[in-house]
């Protein structure tokens, strides 16, 4: 299944789907992270980004408040591996806001090897950390706001990999899969709640090949950069998910590059 666009346009929002939507960024500091809160934020919604870095979300969300005059962006330095911490941010921007209307989960990292022998496993000490605690601890916190919401989503993004390892990526493809796992469990507990109308929240991944954004093709002007997603594309991808029913992509992979 693949992704529609979202029907915004561009148009600031009015009357969209992300208009008045309470979205949560986790991972916003990244070229990803930047791109999805300049998006969100074009098409009206509230945007609440978080990252471990303050320094570099700070320049996130002052770049989508730059971008979109009026638009309400804020950032928090949240440590997405306590639990606790990652659950006093949720029940905060629900507070604050009064609604929860979405969670984009962008916290990524990489690791990988020569070969299958050559495989650190200190590598997927940290993967299992960046990878997986932090979706179980995402999920789990935001559970209950998206299903309040009447429109939640809690999106993941994973890579084409997960499907079909490497040899050399086997932390990394297996961090992803178990990723992917617990996001479609969160996607039947949604199923499950909604009963015989529908899920009323849906949990749905991203899948892309690899990302690319400006400054990497700076860097590498003669790379291909073949069936790599741009941040931006993936930007509008996320924004487009309100734009569809929760029961079409809930519990669904969204592919954004073809499937392996």
């Amino acid at each position: 299944m693949t992704t529609a666009t979202s029907g915004n346009g561009g148009a600031g929002g009015a009357g969209g789907a992300l208009d008045g939507a309470v979205i949560a960024v986790a991972g916003a500091a990244g070229p990803a992270g930047r791109a999805a809160l300049l998006r969100l934020a074009q098409g009206g919604a509230t945007v609440v980004a978080s990252d471990a870095d303050p320094e570099r979300l700070a320049e996130a969300v002052d770049a989508a408040r730059f971008a979109h005059g009026g638009a309400t962006v804020t950032g928090d330095t949240v440590d997405l591996l306590d639990p606790a911490a990652t659950r006093a941010w949720a029940d905060r921007t629900e507070k604050e806001f009064g609604r929860i209307d979405g969670l984009v989960h962008l916290v990524g990292g990489w690791r990988g090897s020569a070969s299958f022998a050559e495989t650190d496993l200190a590598d997927w000490e940290l993967l299992e950390k960046l990878l997986i605690r932090t979706v179980q601890h995402t999920s789990l916190a935001f559970h209950d706001g998206l299903l309040r919401s009447g429109r939640g989503r809690f999106l993941l993004v994973s890579a084409a990999g997960a499907a079909k390892p490497t040899a050399g990526n086997a932390a990394y493809a297996a961090a992803k899969a178990a990723a992917e796992a617990w996001t479609l469990a969160l996607g039947d507990a949604f199923r499950k709640a909604g009963g015989d109308e529908g899920p009323r929240a849906a949990a749905a991944i991203l899948v892309i090949k690899a990302l690319v954004h400006d400054a990497m093709r700076a860097e590498r002007p003669n790379a291909k950069f073949a069936g790599f997603t741009d941040v931006t594309d993936l930007a509008e991808a996320i924004a487009g998910v309100w734009d569809l029913p929760a029961r079409e992509v809930n519990g669904n992979r969204l592919w954004l590059t073809p499937e392996p």
